[in-house]
This record gives structure tokens, C-alpha cells and sequence, in this order.
């Protein structure tokens, strides 16, 4: 297909929020540490070095995990922790008209936002979520619009994250905004 002058061309997104970048090249910019700590084991305990804990460099930003024998499923937990964190306490500033990424795309159909929160892709989804809420100002109406969902389902997305819910109502609260139940 031929470009015009006629055909618009989509701004490209900007570069993704930490909590989206896929799991090894979020790795690469973070320090992974390893320990033994308390926890489940029996004679086991403190004899392995299976707690982890994955620190963004960046932003300072970290996850840990320590509750499983293994090494690698303690990894697992932490990396989605990280991301978690990432998506709860690092903003990046979003351009607008918002043009929703092909994940949430993906994870948005008829108005209604498909995914758990312990899915792999619900720290990313939150992020873009929580970015789009900020440079909204706060406006739940107009982010659901942006987002292609509904007030209702954007609500009930950001429920599912007490901590992401209590952070947008605080921020709201400074606008003299009502809280959002």
C-alpha cells in the first residue's frame, strides 16, 4: 500500500513502560540478588540460597519473593512483583489523543477488559492503565474513552489492584475530585 497525503499516519507509540518490556529485556536492566531467608523448607531451611529479589536500576524500584523452595519459582513471583511495582509507582508521561497499545487491544473487547491479576500481562496492562489515568487528569470518563472500555470496566480494572485504586483516589482527592468506589 502507497501512502498519501491523504492517509494519516498512526503516531508510534512511545517507549514502553518498564512494567511492559518483556521479561529478559527488563532483566537486562535490573540487579538480581539471591539469599536464604525464613520460610517454608523443613530441614531445608536456610541450607539454599532461594529467595530472590530483582531491583530496576532505573528507578530503584524492586520485587521479592522468598515463600517457595525453589530458586525458580521464587524468581518467577519477583519478576511479576517488579513489574507490579513498576506499574504502581513509575509514570511515564503519555502523549494524547491516546492511542491504546496492541496488548491492550488484545485484552479489551466491547467495552470490557479481559485479564486476572495474577495473569503476566496485568502488571503492563495497569501500567498503561494508570498512565493513561494520569494524563487524563484523573478523568475516569475520558481515559475509559481513550481506552476504548467502559467508566464501569476501567473502575473495576483498576479495583483489582487495591493499591492502584487508592493511589488514583488520593490523587483525585487533590483535585477535589469525587473517590471512586
Amino acid at each position: 500500500m502507497f501512502e498519501t497525503a491523504d492517509t494519516p499516519t498512526p503516531a508510534p507509540h512511545p517507549a514502553p513502560h518498564p512494567a511492559a518490556l518483556d521479561v529478559e529485556v527488563l532483566l537486562r536492566q535490573c540487579d538480581v540478588r539471591r539469599s536464604r531467608t525464613g520460610g517454608p523448607g523443613g530441614q531445608r531451611r536456610n541450607k539454599v540460597e532461594t529467595a530472590v529479589s530483582v531491583m530496576h536500576r532505573a528507578t530503584g524500584i524492586s520485587g521479592s519473593a522468598s515463600e517457595r523452595r525453589s530458586q525458580e519459582q521464587n524468581r518467577g513471583k519477583a519478576i511479576f512483583r517488579l513489574r507490579l511495582n513498576l506499574a504502581l509507582q513509575w509514570r511515564v508521561e503519555r502523549t494524547l489523543p491516546w492511542v491504546p497499545t496492541p496488548l491492550w487491544c488484545q485484552r479489551c473487547r466491547s467495552g470490557a477488559i479481559r485479564v486476572n491479576a495474577n495473569h503476566e500481562d496485568f502488571p503492563a496492562l495497569l501500567a498503561e492503565a494508570l498512565d493513561v489515568v494520569a494524563a487524563m487528569a484523573f478523568a475516569i470518563p475520558e481515559t475509559a474513552a481513550s481506552l476504548g472500555c467502559t467508566t464501569s470496566q476501567i473502575v473495576k480494572f483498576l479495583r483489582a489492584e487495591p493499591q492502584a485504586l487508592a493511589w488514583v483516589n488520593r490523587q483525585r482527592a487533590h483535585r477535589n475530585m469525587p473517590r471512586l468506589r
